[in-house]
């Protein structure tokens, strides 16, 4: 609907340059206005609104089966030359995700599959050498990380020679012993917890029903994911809120008797330079669909910020500056809620 609404915009800037020269602005304000409002009730009206099917958005955030691996800061490689074993050289990648290979000098192959990293090296040597063949092969994975959080035996960094899964993430942690087992309860089966949540980057967070999903069958229970995936289980008796967005260290904040959004903000470690100086603060109830937005003033209010409660299992979003208007819609929208497209209903509203 929006992108429809800002295309209309769009269309009538770029083809009536003359008439808006000639109209009062105010004038030119309230036609496009009219418009705009005239195409939403429309739109409205034709389109029904529709919350997105928990299933699905596991199914969108898994990576495919066939993706390949893309090579990562620290992972050591074989770069083999067809025809020529003099050349063959065993490296690892640096910081900077760059190797360095005599006469092709430092050439980038983080974030390149193995077939890009080898036309990378294939180019920088192209003027040395016709017609060179290279392939290259990762002998030891150390990029491909996960970060296990929360109520496990074993939290901290993972390393998988494969596609990491939740399953395998989590068995190698080892899980939280609960309280004592009910009668008829197989031992060890309370370990495994009822969801958990999966962090991607900055402005990702999915949550996994656990225990349900397994119980059902359902093969998302060993949900597929991706380098750098942060995996947060709760304590059985934890409350907490996600904090993404525009702060120094996203992820999961417990919530106490006297957490406020001020101190859940701070246990995050506070805002990036990209919020502004009064930045706008989104909670975002999954559960229910509803959505609220606090100004930083709001915030550090004495008044106002008591009025600001905190629901277990909330998100707290913190955009960037000027896109506080893309409030989170999960009526409309995927909860699974990028800065990319934030920045694109925002450009638009």
């Amino acid at each position: 609907m929006k992108h429809r609404i800002g295309s209309a915009c769009i269309l009538l800037l770029l083809s009536g340059a003359g008439w808006l020269e000639a109209q009062d602005p105010a004038q030119v304000q309230a036609k496009i206005e009219a418009q705009i409002q005239a195409q939403a009730a429309e739109q409205k009206v034709s389109e029904p609104s529709l919350k997105p099917n928990p299933l699905d958005t596991l199914r969108n955030f898994e990576p495919g089966t066939d993706e390949e691996y893309r090579l990562g800061k620290g992972d050591e490689i074989n770069v083999d030359f067809a025809g020529r074993p003099e050349m063959q050289a065993k490296v690892v990648i640096g910081p900077d995700g760059r190797i360095s290979l005599p006469l092709a000098g430092e050439v980038k192959v983080a974030d390149l599959t193995r077939p890009e990293a080898a036309k990378a090296v294939e180019a920088s040597l192209a003027k040395y050498y016709d017609n060179l063949e290279v392939q290259v092969s990762v002998t030891k994975y150390t990029a491909n990380r996960i970060l296990l959080l929360g109520a496990v035996d074993h939290p901290g960094l993972l390393t998988f020679d494969g596609t990491p899964t939740l399953l395998e993430a989590l068995a190698r942690g080892g899980m939280e012993t609960g309280p004592n087992n009910r009668i008829g309860q197989i031992q060890g089966t309370n370990q495994i917890p009822d969801r958990c949540a999966v962090y991607r980057g900055s402005d990702q967070v999915v949550w996994v029903e656990l225990k349900a999903l397994i119980e059902s069958g359902n093969t998302l229970a060993d949900l597929r994911l991706r380098r750098d995936d942060v995996i947060y289980v709760p304590s059985m008796s934890e409350r907490f809120v996600s904090v993404l967005g525009e702060v120094q260290h996203p992820g999961a904040i417990p919530l106490t008797h006297s957490s406020t959004l001020a101190s859940v903000l701070a246990g995050a470690g506070g805002f990036t330079e990209k919020v502004g100086n009064n930045p706008h603060i989104q909670l975002v109830d999954p559960a229910t669909g509803s959505s609220r937005v606090f100004s930083f003033s709001d915030v550090l209010n004495p008044v106002k910020s008591k009025e600001i409660t905190l629901r277990p299992g909330e998100i707290v979003f913190v955009p960037k500056s000027g896109f506080y208007r893309a409030t989170y819609i999960l009526e409309r929208l995927n909860p699974i809620m990028t800065v990319a497209s934030m920045a694109f209903y925002a450009g638009v509203l």
